[in-house]
């Protein structure tokens, strides 16, 4: 009988972790999957549009919590996950990332004796201030298997007194899915939309609290991007949380950033290899970016992603427009540092993930050491 496996996932980035590691548990014959959607991201643009890009089932079982605080979202997801574990009594979990989805169902299932597996597991910024850090550190320390994706994971996981046979680093799934969207990408030029050429503009995200929910910070960063892209043009797909932060604090900016609509997964990586440089305050593109050979210059002052500025094209350079425009201006003379791959991001991630948690579930689960 197939191990039967749920993958519990419920915002954008879970999204694209999931797609290759459901491909790939599916692929192998020994599983059941189910898939269960908590509705973190509930609208079609940040969920149903996801499953369709990625070539995704709809989910099993859609919890629907949408939108809360982090306190009521997180207790309406472990509120609505309790029941449906407790119905569908799976094998395992297994929860991906550092959402509020990943940490809530970690911890019903912990409650419930159900094994959890945790994708991406030991990123670690030291910044408690970052909702995502706790919702890692909980989910780690609650998960049975850990699948790190780069090699800072397995010494921070053994330095909060993790077992080592438990880690196995698998790379980065992610990479997966942007290798899956490859054909799609390069078949696209989206900047001409915009009116921009390859490799002659910049592609610019912008979202954390850090950098936006503080009125002076928020004119400062801007600032600095406005006077960099008197030099290059800069696109910008504003977030919403962006946007409400720059009408609430009232500025006014030049003109020079080319303001656009949020984009989809696929325009957003396609945009970035046409880049000739990223700026970006989001952990996930900084590892697309690294990948795709692009200049990033991360505006955050730490990173849980070393590897993409130890190997990568990542360079932490803060919000202090000294420092974001000393990188810009390496970048226009050429002499920004070189990179090399990075690795295991080579896109059979998650056909490792699937062979991680049968060997797991084989010697460890209950109905693994009858069989």
């Amino acid at each position: 009988m197939p191990f039967h496996v749920m993958l519990a996932a419920g915002a954008r980035p879970n999204f694209i972790k999931v797609a290759p590691v459901l491909r790939a548990l599916s692929a192998r014959g020994s599983f059941r999957v189910t898939l269960v959607h908590t509705g973190q991201h509930y609208d079609d643009a940040m969920s149903g549009a996801f499953f369709r890009l990625l070539d995704m089932p709809q989910p099993d079982v859609n919890l629907n919590v949408g939108s809360a605080s982090h306190a009521v979202q997180t207790a309406r997801i472990m509120e609505r996950f309790e029941p449906v574990l407790e119905e569908r009594r799976p094998d395992c979990i297994v929860v991906f990332g550092d959402v509020n989805s990943t940490a809530a169902c970690a911890l019903v299932a912990a409650k419930l004796l159900v094994p959890a597996a945790h994708v991406e597991a030991g990123l670690r910024s030291f910044d408690r201030t970052m909702p995502e850090e706790i919702n890692r550190i909980v989910t780690d320390a609650l998960s049975g298997l850990l699948l790190t994706s780069e090699p800072s994971g397995r010494p921070n996981l053994l330095a909060e007194g993790r077992p080592d046979g438990s880690i196995v680093e698998i790379g980065n799934v992610m990479i997966d899915s942007l290798e899956h969207m490859r054909p799609q990408m390069e078949a696209r030029a989206p900047w001409e939309r915009y009116g921009l050429a390859r490799g002659r503009y910049g592609f610019v995200t912008l979202h954390r609290p850090a950098n936006v929910d503080t009125p002076s910070v928020l004119a400062r960063v801007l600032g600095s991007l406005e006077r960099c892209a008197a030099e290059v043009p800069l696109l910008f797909p504003v977030h919403p949380r962006t946007r409400s932060r720059v009408q609430d604090a009232g500025l006014v900016l030049n003109g020079a950033l080319k303001l656009v609509d949020p984009v989809d997964y696929l325009e957003s990586l396609a945009l970035q290899t046409g880049a000739k440089v990223v700026f970006t305050d989001s952990g996930g593109i900084q590892e697309e970016s690294s990948h795709l050979g692009v200049p990033c210059l991360t505006l955050r002052p730490n990173t849980e992603r070393p590897v993409t500025v130890e190997m990568g094209t990542s360079t932490l350079v803060g919000n202090e427009p000294a420092r974001i425009e000393a990188a810009f201006r390496t970048v226009l003379s050429g002499t920004y540092k070189q990179t090399q791959p990075i690795p295991l991001w080579d896109g059979r991630a998650a056909g490792r993930a699937a062979a991680a948690i049968e060997d797991w579930l084989e010697h460890s689960s209950p109905r693994g050491a009858q069989a």
